[in-house]
């Protein structure tokens, strides 16, 4: 069998149309895998988090330091 790729020249450009359908179609491959990442992935999560107590790790970050900082005054 030989391989359809070692035919193509070096010096020859594709087709106009056939170059923008091979990135229209990875355009959309690109599209599919970013959707799939937000419903299977971001969005469990999210609700997840929501169901948790819905703040962010940065927020309870924050919480902590201030509890700290309070526990130093009283003391």
């Amino acid at each position: 069998m030989d391989n359809p790729f070692k035919k193509i020249l070096h010096n020859e450009e594709l087709p106009e149309v056939l170059r923008n359908k091979v990135l229209d179609d990875v355009a959309m491959i690109k599209l599919s895998i970013d959707m799939a990442d937000l419903f299977v992935v971001k969005y469990p999560n999210t609700v997840a988090d929501l169901i948790a107590g819905g703040g962010t790790p940065a927020d309870s970050k924050k919480s902590d330091a201030k509890e700290e900082d309070t526990e130093d005054e009283i003391e």
